[in-house]
């Protein structure tokens, strides 16, 4: 008879001589899933070859749960037959992490049993259970959660104040608001901050926009939406009949690693995740690092292992992040993996720029919003045509037409090129 393959929350082994060995892997395993099984009896390969014990040894194994792992565990014992071979079943659960075994602590990868770095020790501690947001009550009672009932309206969902705070997991077992209504509330403490450098280094501050103090979803968008201002496009022509145009970076790329950044950034830390802007690069900084046990490989690859479930449940609702996976591979293929930085603490991505801009903040007080709107689409798109200025901006082509004279005059803009073939450049 076989029972199968050892995994994350099962170990095989021959005897209960090798007692020691299982209480490390049922540690393991309550400090990765809360729960573990050993068998007694049974070969590493999962072939069941028997045991003989009594009454004695099953009071001697419990005893050495209960009073070696720590905190105590009360186990559930059985016992089975195959074939006239005789089996013992230990289960364990529990969430009062982290779990040692005779002073060790230890996690379950795959099926090996690791050593925690003590640093992590004290995160398993905060972290008691998989989805700490929804758990920890939220310091302000009084929210409102208009802009997020909104934000739903707009997707096509149904809203009944009733039980909208329930149904989207704002709220504690004890019925208080949690953590994650804080963050997804009218008004709150939290403030995302874009910073743009002068040069390479942080020498020179040219601009700080603080994008916050609301719905977290409504402030992401915001700070992305600079982001994507900035990104402006290189014109290279070479003879009359070959144009190319060369982006600063990567729409997608940057979309992927920000949404990324709000969805994993440990909120629990109270410290929001930040957008830094270089001549040469963008930087974007999350708090927490990789959870607990989980492979960086994995991490490459896309496997998902989300920090925030019911955050990535509300922001897959609302088409903000996808379920799969793809943005760090995305990130990968095109800006290798040394675009990230993985410590204990925090995850930087770096995408750098396809050439090297003088970042400058542009002067934008003798403008009004009409000609703020024209000047972004041509930042954004040089080569672009009027009447997709005006689609893009919601203008009228004749304000568009009035936008493009005033900054002309103004020497914020000029043409280069033919009306048909050329592109306009940002002075």
């Amino acid at each position: 008879m076989n029972l199968g393959i050892e995994s994350e929350t099962i170990e095989f082994k021959l005897s209960t001589s090798q007692t020691s060995r299982a209480l490390e892997a049922l540690t393991a395993m309550l400090n990765k899933h809360g729960r573990g099984t050993v068998y007694f009896g049974v070969r590493d390969d999962g072939e069941v070859v028997g045991q003989n014990f009594g009454d004695k040894t099953i009071r001697d194994l419990s005893e050495a749960v209960m009073t070696r792992i720590k905190p105590q565990v009360v186990p559930t014992i059985d016992t089975d037959e195959f074939e006239s071979k005789r089996i013992i079943i230990v289960n364990v659960e529990g969430n009062n992490k982290p779990y040692s075994a005779d002073g060790q602590y230890l996690i379950r990868s795959g099926s090996e049993n690791k050593k925690i770095d003590p640093e992590l020790i004290k995160e398993l501690v905060f972290t008691n259970s998989a989805e700490i947001m929804t758990n920890l009550e939220s310091y302000n009672q009084e929210l409102t959660f208009q802009q997020l009932k909104q934000l739903y309206i707009l997707h096509g969902y149904s809203i009944d104040d009733r039980t909208f705070e329930k149904n989207t997991g704002l709220m504690c077992r004890n019925g208080k608001y949690n953590q994650l209504a804080d963050l997804l509330s009218d008004n709150n403490d939290y403030s995302i901050k874009v910073v743009r450098f002068a040069g390479k280094d942080k020498s020179k501050m040219l601009v700080r926009n603080e994008y916050g103090y609301r719905c977290l979803l409504l402030a992401m968008q915001q700070a992305l939406e600079y982001i994507s201002s900035i990104n402006e496009t290189k014109v290279e022509l070479s003879g009359k009949a070959f144009r190319r145009e060369i982006r600063l970076f990567d729409d997608e790329c940057v979309r992927e690693a920000w949404s990324n950044a709000c969805l994993h950034t440990k909120w629990s830390k109270m410290i929001p995740p930040v957008i830094n802007v270089y001549s040469d690069r963008i930087e974007i900084v999350s708090t927490g690092g990789l959870p607990v046990g989980y492979p960086l490989e994995d991490f490459y690859q896309g496997i998902s292992h989300p920090v925030n479930r019911q955050l990535q449940k509300i922001m897959g609702q609302l088409g903000i992040v996808e379920q799969t996976g793809h943005g760090v591979p995305l990130i990968v293929s095109k800006y290798g993996r040394d675009a990230f930085e993985v410590t204990s603490s925090h995850i930087t991505v770096t995408l750098k720029f396809s050439y090297e801009t003088e970042a400058r903040e542009a002067d934008l007080s003798s403008l009004n919003e009409s000609q703020k709107k024209v000047l972004n689409a041509i930042r954004t798109s040089p080569a672009i045509l009027t009447s997709d200025i005006a689609r893009v901006t919601g203008l009228s082509i004749s304000s568009v037409n009035k936008g493009i004279k005033a900054l002309k005059d103004q020497n914020k803009i000029r043409r280069i090129g033919s009306n048909k073939s050329g592109y306009w450049e940002i002075i």
